[in-house]
């Protein structure tokens, strides 16, 4: 095994990099690159049992972030749990380590046994960055899975066949609309006005902020991203630590934008928050799609009951489910959605994004020349 690094301390780039993708509950994104278990939703631990007791039913373990399954009323881990074993002869254990995907690239890296099935939340940067830092693969391909023919095309992000997609979110400005009119393009952000009105995630250590640092690679380029951050910065741009540090800052008025999610409305409808104040913008009419993915992991203990439980994702029912509960848009063309959901989760007039091929070999260099210039300037 390479371990590249990988293990080094819980600050590293590396490591920080495999955030989890919490949608609008983007509160499971942070990562502390630590080892180890943490409480699952049936209070088990991460380096639990993978079967099921002696001729009982077989036990499907299921890794993914906290915020999928720490709200049983909102989240939907706990609603596909019920489902799922109510229509399979099968336990589902929800696995939420506190590093999230890390625990699992560790455990490979140190040659001992997953102890889980599958993974629900990789995007594809963490797909990238698995296989750069792993030289035994951690994810098996998909094989035949029900329904992934109804994942739309532009959403796959995989080319190896190994995660299939299940949500996906576009990365937007969320403002308040009672006290600032958003600018329309990158360049407006940089306007005297917008001084210090700006607050972002992490890119380092969030799913979110990252995808926002990758939009301004794709808008500006390689040679040019820098410069323009270097003008945020200039501008009093806050970055802060988490999703979660970030949305909860611009809801207490500490600064009016906010990079978040363009079904922020969703959330803010749910708990009948005023509209106007959570308005959505897309700079430059454009909007980074940040899929997120699932797959089976190599050697698991149950690969035929974990392509069931992939399957079982993609069906209309779930993912419409999936979509309202997690505030994100659904993978597939055939989700069954509430009527109202189309005016209240905003697609941008041009999705953009990195493929996979194009992340390859690239966005630990990206993230890691933000870091340094971040932090010299």
């Amino acid at each position: 095994m390479d371990r590249r690094n990988f293990l080094t301390a819980a600050g590293a780039t590396v490591a920080a990099s495999f955030a989890g993708c919490a949608g609008l509950g983007g509160s499971g994104e942070t990562s502390t690159g630590e080892s180890g278990g943490s409480e699952t939703a049936t209070g088990e631990t991460a380096s639990g049992t993978t079967t099921g007791d002696a001729g009982g039913d077989p036990t499907l373990v299921v890794g993914t972030y906290s915020a999928l399954v720490d709200s049983p009323s909102t989240s939907p881990g706990a609603w596909l749990k019920e489902r799922f074993e109510s229509e399979f002869d099968a336990r589902l254990v929800w696995q939420t380590p506190s590093n999230e995907l890390n625990h699992y690239v560790e455990r490979r890296t140190a040659g001992v046994d997953i102890e889980a099935d599958a993974y629900v939340g990789l995007n594809t940067d963490d797909l990238v960055r698995v296989d750069q830092t792993l030289d035994d693969p951690l994810f098996a391909e998909a094989g035949d899975v029900a329904g992934r023919d109804d994942v739309k095309p532009g959403l796959q992000f995989d080319p190896r066949g190994r995660a299939i997609p299940y949500d996906t979110g576009y990365i937007s400005l969320v403002f308040d609309g009672t006290s600032v009119e958003a600018p329309e393009t990158f360049d407006g952000l940089l306007g005297e006005e917008f001084a210090g009105d700006l607050i972002t995630p992490n890119p380092a250590s969030t799913a979110t902020g990252r995808a926002f640092l990758l939009h301004t690679v794709k808008q500006f380029g390689a040679d040019g991203y820098l410069d323009y951050w270097s003008d945020l910065q200039d501008n009093d741009v806050r970055v802060l630590g988490s999703w979660s540090d970030a949305y909860s800052a611009w809801s207490g008025g500490e600064a009016p934008m906010v990079v978040s999610y363009s079904t922020d409305q969703v959330y803010a409808d749910r708990n009948d928050a005023d509209l106007q104040k959570h308005r959505v913008r897309f700079l430059n009419d454009q909007g980074y799609a940040n899929p997120e993915g699932m797959a089976i992991f190599e050697g698991a203990s149950n690969p035929d009951l974990a392509r069931e439980f992939l399957g079982f994702v993609l069906r209309p029912e779930v993912q419409g489910e999936i979509a309202v509960r997690n505030v994100q848009f659904p993978a597939t063309t055939t989700a069954d959605l509430p009527e109202d959901y189309a005016e209240l989760a905003h697609e941008p007039p041009e999705p953009v994004t990195f493929t996979y091929d194009e992340l390859k070999g690239s966005v630990s260099d990206w993230v890691e020349d933000w870091e340094r210039q971040y932090a010299s300037n």
